[in-house]
Parts: C-alpha cells; sequence; structure tokens
C-alpha cells in the first residue's frame, strides 16, 4: 500500500478515563442534526394537533398551578400576576426537565440502533438536548407573549440587566439536563428500577425549586436545601432578568456553573465507560 493511499480503519491503544471523545463526536455532527430532524417529526407525525401541542402543555400547567397554588395556596408570586410568574418558572424548568428525563433513557431507548451501528454514541443525548431547544424556543415565544399582554394591561414588570445572562441560562440548563441525565441513563442499563422512578423523581425536583415559589418566600428552614438545587438560581435569574424579580446573586450562578460543569464531565465519562459494554446488560 503505498503512503499516500487512505485507511478506513485505525487500530488505536485503548482510551484512557479522561477521553471525552469530543473530536470524534464533531466529525459527525451532521448526524446529529439529522437525528434532531428524527425526534421532531416522529414525535409529533400521528399527533393531531402536531406542534400545537407545545403551547398547549405549557398553558394548561400554568392555569392548574394559577388556580392550586396561587388562589386556593395563596402562595406568594414576588408581585407579579400569577399567570406569569408561573409561565415563567415552567418554561425553564420544562427544558431542563425534557432533556433529564428523555437523556435518562437513551441507552435503553436506542439499544437496537448502539447493538448494529457504529457512530459516537454521545451524539444521541446531544441530539435529545438540542431538539429540545426547538421545544424550548416555542415555549419562549409563547412567554413573551404573555408578557406583552400583561404589559398592555398596565403590570408592574420590567427588564433588567440580568437578561444579558439568558444565553448563559440556557447553555446551563442544558448541560445540567445532560450531565445528570447522562449519569442516570449509564445506571440504569444495571438497575433499571431507576427508570420508572424518574418521571416521578422529577415532578418532586420541581417542588424543590422556586417554580411555584419565589425563594423570597421559601421557609427559611429550608431555603438552605432549595439553593442546593442548581435549578434554583438559574430559574431566579431567569426572572430577575425579563420580570425585574426574583433572587439574583453571582454567588448563586457560580455555584451552579461548577456543579453543571462537575455533571456534565462526570456524566460524559460514565457515558463513554458504559457505552463499550452496555450492549451485554440492557
Amino acid at each position: 500500500m503505498s503512503e499516500n493511499s487512505e485507511h478506513l480503519w485505525e487500530i488505536k491503544p485503548k482510551s484512557g478515563l479522561l477521553d471525552l471523545k469530543l473530536k470524534d463526536t464533531w466529525e459527525y455532527r451532521d448526524l446529529l442534526l439529522l437525528l434532531v430532524r428524527r425526534d421532531f417529526v416522529s414525535f409529533y407525525k400521528q399527533t393531531i394537533l402536531g406542534p400545537i401541542w407545545f403551547f398547549i402543555q405549557p398553558l394548561l400547567t400554568t392555569i392548574m398551578f394559577t388556580f392550586v397554588f396561587g388562589n386556593l395556596a395563596g402562595i406568594s408570586t414576588d408581585g407579579l400576576p400569577k399567570p406569569l410568574f408561573y409561565m415563567a418558572g415552567i418554561t425553564a424548568w420544562n427544558y431542563f426537565a425534557d432533556c433529564l428525563t428523555k437523556t435518562s433513557t437513551v441507552f435503553k431507548d436506542n439499544a437496537g440502533i448502539f447493538g448494529k451501528v457504529y457512530f459516537p454514541r454521545l451524539i444521541m443525548p446531544l441530539s435529545i438536548v438540542v431538539s429540545n431547544l426547538v421545544r424550548f424556543g416555542v415555549q419562549f415565544l409563547l412567554f413573551l407573549g404573555v408578557m406583552i399582554f400583561y404589559a398592555v394591561k398596565g403590570a408592574e414588570f420590567h427588564f433588567t440587566w440580568a437578561i444579558s445572562l439568558f444565553p448563559l441560562v440556557v447553555i446551563l440548563m442544558a448541560a445540567l439536563g445532560l450531565g445528570a441525565g447522562m449519569i442516570i441513563s449509564a445506571m440504569t442499563t444495571k438497575y433499571r428500577d431507576l427508570a420508572f422512578l424518574i418521571t416521578f423523581g422529577i415532578q418532586l425536583l420541581m417542588y424543590a425549586t422556586t417554580v411555584i415559589f419565589p425563594l423570597s418566600a421559601a421557609p427559611e428552614k429550608y431555603r438552605w436545601l432549595i439553593e442546593l438545587n442548581p435549578m434554583t438560581s438559574l430559574i431566579e435569574t431567569f426572572r430577575y432578568g425579563f420580570l425585574g424579580r426574583g433572587s439574583f446573586s453571582w454567588s448563586s450562578i457560580g455555584y451552579s456553573a461548577l456543579a453543571t460543569i462537575v455533571l456534565l464531565v462526570g456524566g460524559i465519562i460514565i457515558f463513554n465507560k458504559v457505552e463499550k459494554n452496555f450492549v451485554d446488560t440492557v
């Protein structure tokens, strides 16, 4: 074989634990886009309302939260209109929860594909995060529509400088859901019972954030526990930036960023380690 001939296979030594295979993942970015399109089309292909469900789900949840927590329970909303307050929290939380829930079952849901075709396995959870970003974008537009509605009605809220942190907040929410989801996905290859607890656990975790109440209204005895949740500061920053209400601090954002990085790097390492032999256990 000549020196200039191309080769199809390259034999390499066993990769180290800290080899995140990011270069291989980047080379398959076209596959990422195809998977995003597949997820979007297949999920709504046989539904009557199609993408309209993007709007219906947060609207129904906002109405329910307004009635139960706002009217019946009388929980504070920091002086904001109740639907606007809940819509902000739901919009942010849904993106994180969707990323975490769908990524946590990526091995089980794609065992057939993983067992037949080679590609960097990290592409699959990344495609989930990107496809959910489309859904988040639609729901964010709905949130902006609710903002305009209440602005016309004369409700008191305003943008703050923290709105410039919006891209960072979205990236952290995606990375947090991705990292935690990959860790759980790796665990479910051996402990399948975890898959049944994810949906229930996500609902419980929501009540440990500030989706249905502001941090200022949290019981003092449990406030430290709520602040330990990295999503708390992200939701508070989201509200503070767009509505001028919420508890913002650089230390809280720094803590969320640090926790996210640890979970993301740990999730990628564990995911890459498990994907080598997961077919034998799924």
